[in-house]
């Protein structure tokens, strides 16, 4: 119950996770919509930072609400379970940028092909240091080496380093449940 309770931590810390940081030009929601696996992962969470090594790939299904808003339905594997997250951010003017007000929390897509891969930034303000996060989302649950690289690249221009990152397993535990 304890490991179950820091994994979630941990995911939360990385979903919590500023300066000038771009958004994806021309962002489509129509595009960005469907299963997404995350697949790598940086954050100077202290929680993340603890729980990395245990972490699994988890699957996110996106969506957008008639208003613009974005929906994230997340299955998390957890030992011997799967967990289930949803988050709803809300569009906050220019399309890739969604914000949680109550969170004081900030996602930026930064940059997408839609039909592979996508980066995603996370910020989230709290009373201490803000907590950063930049995550890999592949359709498929296989970084190519390149793509690594130029996730890797990102990392000091988010204020991360090489060690607060997670090359996330891939894994079909909840395979059946990311509906």
């Amino acid at each position: 119950m304890v490991v179950m309770l820091s994994l979630a931590l941990a995911l939360l810390c990385l979903l919590q996770a500023g300066a000038q940081v771009p958004v994806q030009p021309d962002f489509k929601t129509e595009k960005f919509a469907g299963t997404w696996h995350l697949v790598v992962a940086a954050s100077n969470c202290p929680v993340f930072l603890k729980m990395k090594d245990g972490m699994k790939s988890s699957t996110i299904t996106t969506s957008f609400t008639p208003a613009g808003d974005l929906s994230m339905k997340l299955v998390w594997p957890m030992l011997d379970k799967c967990e289930r997250f949803n988050l709803l951010f809300q569009q906050s003017g220019q399309p890739g940028q969604y914000t949680a007000a109550q969170e004081k929390r900030d996602l930026r897509v930064v940059e997408t092909d839609y039909s592979s891969y996508a980066i995603v930034y996370q910020v989230q303000q709290s009373q201490q240091e803000p907590s950063t996060s930049l995550q890999l989302f592949m359709r498929e649950q296989d970084a190519s080496p390149e793509l690594l690289e130029k996730f890797k690249h990102l990392l000091p221009t988010m204020g991360l380093t090489e060690d607060m990152l997670a090359i996330l397993p891939k894994t079909d535990q909840c395979s059946k449940d990311s509906s």
